[in-house]
């Protein structure tokens, strides 16, 4: 049973259980009209599918669009299907084809733009011997069934889009922390990172963030005239703020990846204090992925938990980097600089991800 409750919580498969019951609904009451109409039923199960989708808000709009772009279609067709009579069938097809594909660079019609030159090409092909009754029957039923999409997206566990947006930071901050903990152990092997390879995971990243931005401007989309949206406010929020606390700790990781890649701070003539520089910069960003890859505390903050851990050992991390800067005589050495921005670099992630220090002492 939990499977099966774990199951319908997938946005695709909320999704699909809408689109089938739209689908059954619009043929149901398709069904129940004059003969006219009944006997091209099928239309309205069109019309519903195509109005359901991830949230309310993009529902009701692709009915609308899908609805005008079918009806501008039809009107195109017969417009120039009556002022070209004179000239060859092809110059006429291939006329309103040129003009159909024109009117979809309206921005007016955004996903749903290719329903003009659908809509015009068949209402070519099948629908001129009585338009007016191809446009009732297809562009009716279209409409109704798309009303009927957008009232069980309404009703029928109304998305959210929460749980795809919590999967895609998940992912992202996971990405991130193996992004960290790699250069940190190339850096412990004194090997000079490969800028080629970190190059290539910097197009990875930027991809996971990507998918991470969207999943979020998706909650913000699914709690407009949603009926759920005040019950989940305070979690819609807090998504919202994680994601964009994740992307600004992701810039930063990009370019205190890209100082380090570059400039080669551990090799540059400051290993001055005990450990080295390049281990003391391979704790510091591996300190900073634990951090991240723990996002969450699990205790009421009267005791520590692995946050408050992970806190701790970043702080002291940045600390010892600090101190190793202080310590450093080296002048105009663009290592020395480079290491000096990847420490800001950290200390700032820190403050986004709200980690500059532990809740409560963490014993030693």
């Amino acid at each position: 049973m939990n499977r099966i409750l774990a199951l319908l919580r997938e946005p695709g498969v909320q999704r699909g259980v809408r689109a089938a019951v739209a689908a059954g609904l619009a043929w149901q009451v398709a069904m129940l009209l004059p003969p006219m109409l009944s006997d091209y039923a099928y239309y309205a199960p069109l019309g519903a599918v195509i109005a359901v989708l991830p949230t309310i808000a993009d529902s009701a709009s692709a009915a609308w669009r899908s609805v005008l772009a079918i009806l501008t279609g039809f009107a195109l067709s017969v417009v120039v299907y009556e002022l070209t009579q004179a000239v060859p069938n092809a110059l006429t097809v291939a006329a309103i084809v040129a003009l159909a594909v024109l009117v979809e660079q309206l921005k007016l019609w955004r996903e749903q733009a290719s329903w003009v030159s659908f809509a015009a090409v068949l209402m070519l092909t099948v629908g001129l011997d009585d338009p007016d009754t191809y446009v009732l029957r297809y562009a009716g039923l279209t409409m109704l069934g798309a009303a009927i999409g957008v009232l069980v997206t309404t009703i029928l566990f109304p998305p959210l889009q929460l749980t795809r947006a919590v999967e895609q930071i998940g992912l992202t901050r996971g990405l991130l922390s193996r992004h960290l903990t790699d250069i940190a152990a190339t850096l412990r092997d004194g090997r000079v990172p490969d800028p080629d390879e970190w190059t290539d995971r910097n197009r990875r990243l930027d991809r996971a963030l990507d998918r991470m931005r969207v999943a979020a401007t998706r909650v913000e989309r699914a709690r407009r005239a949603n009926p759920r949206a005040r019950r989940w406010q305070g979690r819609a929020s807090e998504i919202r703020e994680e994601a964009r606390a994740v992307d600004r700790v992701a810039v930063l990781v990009d370019d205190l990846t890209s100082l380090v890649v570059e400039f080669h701070p551990h090799r540059r003539g400051i290993d001055q204090v005990d450990g080295g520089t390049g281990w003391v910069l391979a704790d510091t960003l591996d300190s900073l992925a634990g951090v991240v890859c723990t996002p969450y505390h699990t205790t009421d903050g009267s005791t520590p938990d692995e946050r408050d851990e992970q806190i701790a050992r970043a702080v002291a991390a940045l600390r010892r980097l600090v101190s190793l800067l202080r310590e450093s005589t080296v002048e105009d050495d663009e290592g020395f600089f480079a290491l000096g921005a990847v420490a800001v670099g950290v200390r700032r992630s820190l403050a986004a991800l709200q980690a500059e220090e532990p809740r409560v002492p963490v014993p030693a």
